[in-house]
């Protein structure tokens, strides 16, 4: 699941190619492609694995120095924050894949989670942007607080186990209700995990799964 490293803890505080102008025809030919939500989801992806696979050309100490070096900043810029909102919580830090894991947990810090996460995706946000700003590059850091997304993440494969059943004793596909984008990401990975397809549908925020039954 999490790389190697010991997660940190802190406390707040074609041969022969065509000339350039049937080239330049040949496009004049194609079909404009017309951006749909799904479309651009599937672009996103495609993107993320282009930058993920972009990554292996740096050695991996060098990435996961990379993850690490996220991690601080993220953890800094939260520090901040709980001080000023007067939250007393812990921070730890570890990289799981190829992004860097923050998590804030403490007694009294359920407020940063708000209604069904809301509250949380904000600040996940706020921290990317000031790991942006600091390193220059695109961050894909994940933030929990209070092992919110933990559970989220546990409810969500034993749904995505169960829609795989109905899916497959029906044989008609299964519709969930309007998820997050981390949430469909859960889904989407255990029901591929069990062997079948899904697909997202809808638009934000009413996007949903789809769990198909073959």
């Amino acid at each position: 699941m999490s790389d190697a490293v010991p997660p940190h803890h802190r406390d707040a505080p074609e041969t022969g190619a065509p000339s350039s102008q049937a080239q330049t025809a040949e496009q004049a030919l194609e079909p404009t492609p017309i951006e749909t939500p799904a479309r651009a989801e599937d672009a996103q992806a495609s993107q993320t694995r282009r930058a993920m696979a972009a990554s292996t050309t740096t050695s991996r100490p060098e990435r996961l120095r990379a993850l690490e070096r996220e991690g601080d900043v993220a953890a800094d810029y939260l520090e901040g924050l709980l001080d000023i909102a007067d939250f007393d919580g812990d921070i730890d830090m570890d990289v799981e894949g190829d992004r860097a894991m923050v998590s804030v947990v403490g007694a009294d810090v359920d407020e940063l989670v708000g209604e069904n996460g809301a509250v949380l995706e904000a600040l996940q946000e706020l921290t990317r942007l000031a790991v942006v700003r600091e390193t220059g590059e695109r961050s894909r850091l994940m933030l929990d607080v209070g092992g919110f997304r933990a559970r989220k993440r546990a409810d969500l494969t034993a749904l995505a186990h169960r829609s795989v059943e109905e899916a497959r004793s029906s044989g008609d596909p299964v519709p969930l209700s309007p998820m997050t984008p981390f949430e469909r990401k859960v889904v989407h990975d255990a029901v591929a995990a069990a062997g079948l397809r899904s697909e997202s549908e809808g638009e934000e925020p009413e996007r949903y799964v789809v769990v198909l039954p073959r």
